[in-house]
């Protein structure tokens, strides 16, 4: 029998995780105190990465930095409380980030919500109000503001979260879609900036969309124990797809959309 204890097989993955893929990495996670967020959190602390999370909720988001650092053995994981929609805040975010580990090699945008409705027909402008702040302004804000620092990494990288939906819109999700896919053209136009300013021998950063139908996450599954969620993508199997984004090259990944779902 083995004599390696539980402890030195923890031990061992704490080390590994620490000499991991993203050693020396540090990447900034907007929206980081979700459901999703908090796999990102965990996934990238555990590849070697220094996290640096931002969400809205200071109480979600301190739950979710303690939880991630935990279980990764102790790996650098902050958060701070930033107003996405002001632009000057997000600015001074990424500038604090930069200044205080002197880098930033990701962005990963993990800000989301949903309304939608009946029919058509019965579409709420209010809704689009919404989703056009929360999806749209903060996918402008964190990538102006972090353009120029991603820019300057060896491997910096933009992931933003989207909906198969944007690709296919249904009647009764117009406001959802419309916004999902004006986040994308916005993070393709991110994905060409890096393009013309690196040529396409020298790319080292990348803007790459990840498409899912939905997202699912344990707390889902036990409020409604019936449902199937046919197609959804689990929050822990996202977490490991944005953590693999970095695993590939920036031509590979930059102005890409990566299914994790099927094409419409």
């Amino acid at each position: 029998m083995s004599d390696r204890t539980t402890e030195n097989v923890a031990q061992e993955a704490k080390t590994m995780a620490g000499n991991g893929a993203l050693s020396g990495a540090v990447i900034a996670v907007a929206g980081g105190g979700g459901p999703a967020g908090r796999e990102a959190l965990l996934r990238l602390a555990e590849s070697g990465a220094t996290v640096v999370a931002a969400d809205n909720d200071p109480v979600r988001l301190a739950e979710a930095v303690d939880a991630a650092r935990y279980a990764s053995g102790g790996a650098t994981v902050t958060g701070e409380p930033v107003d996405l929609l002001d632009l000057d805040a997000t600015k001074e975010w990424a500038q604090h980030i930069e200044k205080e580990f002197g880098r930033v090699d990701g962005l990963v945008h993990l800000v989301g919500g949903w309304r939608g409705s009946e029919t058509f027909i019965k579409t709420s402008l209010d809704d689009w109000d919404f989703l056009e702040l929360l999806l749209i302004r903060t996918v402008q804000h964190t990538s102006l503001a972090f353009s120029e620092a991603l820019q300057r990494s060896d491997r910096g990288r933009y992931v933003l979260i989207s909906a198969a939906g944007a690709s296919r819109p249904t009647a009764g999700n117009a406001a959802y879609a419309a916004a999902k896919a004006a986040a994308e053209a916005w993070t393709l136009a991110l994905a060409d900036f890096f393009r013309k300013a690196q040529g396409a021998e020298g790319l080292s950063s990348a803007a790459a969309i990840l498409v899912v139908k939905a997202l699912v996450h344990d707390a889902m599954r036990a409020e409604r124990p019936n449902a199937k969620f046919a197609g959804f993508t689990d929050v822990k199997d996202l977490a490991e797809a944005i953590t693999d984004v970095w695993s590939k090259s920036a031509a590979e990944v930059n102005g890409k959309r990566l299914w994790l779902t099927e094409k419409p």
